[in-house]
């Protein structure tokens, strides 16, 4: 295997990317239905065994932003139209939309619009996860007890900003579903537990300063 960063699966009409420091092996690659990505095949990504309309489905579903496309005729991948925050069972913020994580490399295109964010304060690949949480035992069923009587415009530009030993600020139209896919909250500013401490996740309730966490 290579050992570049990342790997690119030139197709006819699309290529596919494959950045290996964000995958956190969900596999909803290898998973999906069909010829696209095998497992153990060398190359294990081959874009010319589904149409267009299947690499793009497909590519979409990583959740960490760790693959994405380059539509030869359409051009890259688009953002999603509503900027969302999905909180794991027992790990990562899975942050999808419009996304401008700041910091993030700029050879990491895939996190313009998916990434899965730490929030167990252990990940060596800080804002990312690396799943570290399962090392760590960290442990949140993923509910969401705060509540939000907004209501408005779901997409545009959301900008997250990691803070130094702090928590994840995000300014822009956001909706935050719960472990269970309910759309819990729905709000333009917020700030995420990512130090695993907060009694309130995922939303940061200031234990961060309490536990002395290190985002470095």
């Amino acid at each position: 295997m290579s050992d570049k960063k990342v790997r690119q699966f030139t197709g006819k009409d699309i290529d596919v990317f494959w950045d290996t420091r964000l995958c956190i092996h969900i596999s909803e690659c290898v998973q999906a239905k069909g010829d696209l990505f095998i497992a153990r095949r060398e190359p294990w990504c081959v874009p010319d065994h589904a149409s267009k309309s299947e690499v793009r489905d497909i590519v979409e579903r990583c959740p960490s932003g760790a693959l994405t496309y380059h539509d030869k005729t359409a051009g890259p991948e688009q953002p999603l139209p509503e900027n969302t925050v999905s909180v794991a069972y027992n790990g990562p913020l899975f942050v999808s939309g419009d996304l401008a994580i700041e910091g993030a490399p700029k050879d990491m295109p895939g996190v313009r619009f998916r990434a899965a964010l730490c929030r167990c304060g252990h990940s060596k690949s800080k804002p990312f996860c690396d799943n570290s949480h399962e090392k760590a035992g960290f442990r949140d069923f993923g509910s969401v007890g705060e509540r939000s009587t907004e209501s408005g415009p779901t997409g545009g530009r959301l900008a997250i900003k990691p803070l130094k030993d702090g928590p994840l600020l995000l300014s822009g139209h956001v909706t935050i579903k719960a472990a269970s896919g309910r759309k819990a909250w729905y709000g333009n500013q917020a700030a995420l537990c990512r130090c695993g401490h907060s009694k309130n996740k995922p939303f940061c309730d200031g234990s961060h300063a309490g536990v002395g966490f290190k985002s470095d």
